[in-house]
Formats: C-alpha cells, structure tokens, sequence
C-alpha cells in the first residue's frame, strides 16, 4: 500500500505559521496518544520545537501498556525533552503540569523574574496534537474557570487569539499543525486507536493487522478476552470470535463487519488491558 493522504495538503501553511507563532510563547506542549507515540505525533513537529522549552504529554496513558510507556519515555529524556504521563478525560495527571513546568522546565526563567522582585504571570503555551488525540479535552479541563479571551498585546497581531485557561497557563490558539500523509503501519495505529474515521481505511485490513500484533505482543490477553484455546490465523480469531459473540448472517455465516466492531471497541474501551502498539 502506497502512502494514505487524509488531509488536504496544508502542512507548509501551519507550519510558516507555527514557526512565527513559536517566539511568543514559554513553552509548548505536544498531545500524543500513548499507546501510539510515533503515530500520532506528526514528525516533523520536534525538528521545528528543539529551540523552545517542550512538554510531551503522553494522553490517555491508562490504556497504554505501563513498561512500554515507561520506554517511550525514557526515549524522549534521552531526546531532550520533558514528558508526563495523563489522561486528559479524567484529568488525571493534570494537576501535575504547572508545577512541572514552573518548578522544572522554567525553572530559571521563573527565578530570573522573581529575582527582579516582579510577580509571575500565567506561562504562555500553545499545545499541539493531531486530531482525535484529546487537545479539545485537554484545553477545557486544564483550566480552572471557563477560558476568557485575553487582550490583545502590544505587537501581536490581532489574528492572534490568547485565552485564559486559569490564573497559570494563557493559551494561544494555533491552526493544527497535520501532515497530509502517512505509511500503512502509522495508518493502522490511527484506525485502531480511533484517530482517524473508520472508513478512511479498509476495515479487513486494520482489523487483521491488528489481531497479528496481538497475537505476537498480547497472547495472553487476546485469549483471555475471547476465550481462545490456541492462537491460529486472524481469520481463523475472527470466526471463532463472530460465533461465539452471536455476529451472524442469515445462513450461519459470520458478520466480520459486526466482529471488527466488536474488537476495535474491546480495544479502545480498555477490554483488553493496557496496549501499546509500537515501541522507540
């Protein structure tokens, strides 16, 4: 398979934009999905960022596989870059990124400011993700009060738009930053993981990938869930799978439509236990 193009080409765009945009900010924070860290973050995104002050947020880490997490970020210490693992649903682990960026990352800025006897303002941010990964969650439960449109500050042009997330962070509202394509495995990490509509690939082909990465990296949780004796093919998982959850045609024949919901939903719901579907 050819590279997939989802998204019409406006990379360039974003990112002459996110590069002008990048010098008003303190810090800026990437939203990636931890199950899929290199899929779902786009790669061109860290070259453009190593001159500024970087927080990885690896988002919706309760459904990751905990060692492999751990690995991912180990990966993106030796890189140079902070990391903390939340979900931003549940607002777990937010709390924990304020004082991670003042006490840490900023740490001599916030001591430069202070020594000069000024008081603290909210940190300016922006925070970039690609879509599906949960920066619309993020942005609303990050704030402590509903986000207010700050002023607009001397030499920032008006197009700008600066909210208010809380009395710590002031957040700039950027373009999204895409790439228009992507390879046939980074394809399937984003269907699996629901990053990209279910109909932006054929379903056959993300279902039976996946069940041959579990079968390799998560036996033992893939027949626990479906209670199977012996790993054989996929197809061969997916009948024993349709008969034994009811997903039938007319003439006793399986519904594989019906079984590669039910196993995309076991995995994104967690039925599985934590998985990760690539490693650094």
């Amino acid at each position: 398979m050819s590279n997939i193009n989802w998204y019409p080409g406006h990379m360039a765009k974003s990112f002459r934009e996110l590069e002008k945009h990048l010098k008003l900010v303190d810090i800026v924070m990437i939203l990636l999905d931890a199950r899929i860290p290199k899929s779902s973050m786009n790669p061109e995104i860290l070259k453009r960022v190593k001159h500024k002050p970087t927080l990885i947020l690896l988002n919706k880490s309760d459904l990751a596989d905990k060692k492999i997490l751990a690995e991912w970020e180990n990966y993106y210490k030796k890189e140079g870059f902070y990391t903390l693992q939340i979900n931003a649903t549940d607002k777990k682990g937010l709390s924990r990124i304020y004082p991670l960026v003042k006490n840490v990352i900023l740490h001599d800025k916030v001591e430069k400011i202070l020594s000069k006897g000024r008081q603290l303002t909210p940190f300016k941010t922006m925070i970039l993700g690609i879509p599906n990964v949960g920066k619309s969650t993020l942005i609303n439960n990050l704030g402590t009060r509903s986000s207010a449109t700050v002023e607009n500050r001397p030499g920032v042009t008006r197009k700008l738009d600066w909210y208010r997330l809380s009395d710590e962070f002031e957040l700039l509202d950027t373009p999204g930053v895409l790439w228009p394509k992507f390879d046939q495995i980074t394809g399937y990490n984003l269907a699996i993981t629901g990053a990209i509509r279910d109909d932006i690939l054929p379903m056959d082909n993300v279902v039976i990938y996946c069940l041959e990465y579990l079968s390799k990296n998560y036996p033992k949780e893939l027949k626990t869930r479906y209670r199977l004796d012996v790993l054989s093919t996929p197809v061969r998982i997916l009948e024993q799978i349709g008969r034994s959850h009811g997903a039938l045609l007319p003439g006793n024949e399986i519904d594989y439509d019906r079984v590669y919901s039910i196993i995309l939903k076991d995995i994104r719901q967690n039925r599985l236990g934590g998985l990760s579907f690539e490693r650094p």
